[in-house]
């Protein structure tokens, strides 16, 4: 194991022979019995895992059974663990989601924002057509909430409320697999109005250690997480999108690795066959930071598991060294991993 300094220099930016901007931030590589194997910068401390922690909140649904009583599909396990770009495929499943208990848009209280994929956006403009929440990247994830409380018999009124039954459940599986207390002096309010609770990076990185693994897990919650794996690895459009970093990843390693971005540069990945976690943050907060180390992480540590064929490596070394082109499609530099593993 290597440590570094507070925060480490994770990518580098270049244009022509120089290097025209920097991405410093810390980043974490743990086994599923909590053993930091590397590490760069002050891993310990916390921070606001935002959406990565999608899959994790989804596991009530599974363990549950309300998944399989409602007799949900792998698509609306994958889309509940998304922060899709709100293409017709997303909201038609976030739509089809809600209708197996009755409900509709209003029912979401994650807020509606036009489409991150573009086209989809222009294309909606085009027909005169307004965003709703189904857009929303997080309706999958709000739609899990829903239906579980349903199955539950909860009133779904204020879902997204920490005091909320449904809020204390799923809450409560973060502080399992994290194994972090989750209360009001470390939450957030996240971009979909849900609770966001910091936790060390370590833990992080240990939650998706025992994800792919089902490390020190209840039975229950052990096999919900190979399901939702699963689901993930069938339907990894559903999770992120057109051209995204998540959707390339899994599209081609399948069940093999497990990535999620989530905002302000924090990304997280588990690596079933190996039984490892890693969790990376990049102050600055910028996504494409993440990208470049994460890929740059899964190469190296990942490499009994993911590098099996050309074209594994192909995506690896396409992902952790993006080129950059200008309007006019001429390249002009690239993001690219510092040099630091």
């Amino acid at each position: 194991m290597t440590t570094g300094p507070h925060v480490g220099l994770l990518a580098e930016v270049t244009r022509g022979n120089r290097v025209e901007s920097r991405h410093y931030g810390r980043a974490v590589v743990v086994d599923a019995h909590g053993k930091v194997v590397w590490s760069c910068g002050a891993v310990d401390e916390s921070v606001y895992p935002r959406s990565t922690v999608k899959a994790l909140l989804a596991l009530e649904l599974v363990a549950s059974g309300a998944a399989e009583r409602l007799n949900l599909s792998n698509q609306a396990l994958a889309l509940a663990c998304a922060s899709h770009g709100g293409e017709p495929q997303h909201v038609e499943v976030a739509q089809n989601m809600l209708s197996k208990v009755g409900l509709g848009v209003n029912a979401l209280e994650c807020g509606a924002h036009w489409p991150t994929y573009e086209p989809a956006a222009r294309a909606l403009a085009a027909h005169s057509q307004e965003a709703c929440a189904f857009h929303n990247n997080c309706s999958g994830k709000h739609a899990g909430l829903i239906c579980l409380a349903c199955d539950q018999g909860v009133d779904i009124k204020n879902y997204i409320d920490p005091s909320h039954e449904i809020q204390r459940r799923v809450t409560n599986v973060l502080e399992m697999m994290t194994k972090t207390p989750h209360g009001s002096e470390n939450r957030g309010t996240d971009g979909c109005s849900m609770p966001t609770y910091a936790v060390p990076l370590t833990a992080l990185a240990h939650a998706f250690a025992r994800f792919g693994t089902g490390q020190s897990m209840p039975e229950q919650y052990a096999k919900a997480s190979e399901v939702l794996r699963e689901a993930v690895a069938q339907n990894p459009f559903l999770v992120a999108g057109s051209s995204r970093y998540d959707t390339i990843i899994m599209n081609n390693f399948k069940t093999r690795a497990f990535v999620k971005m989530g905002a302000e540069g924090v990304m997280v990945a588990s690596l079933p066959e190996l039984g490892l976690g890693i969790a990376i943050k990049i102050d600055d907060g910028a996504n494409r930071a993440a990208e470049v180390a994460m890929s740059s992480l899964l190469s190296h540590f990942g490499a009994e598991s993911l590098r099996k064929t050309a074209e594994d490596d192909a995506v690896l070394q396409k992902t952790s060294a993006q080129i950059l082109k200008n309007w006019r499609g001429v390249t002009v530099g690239e993001i690219r991993p510092a040099q630091w593993v």
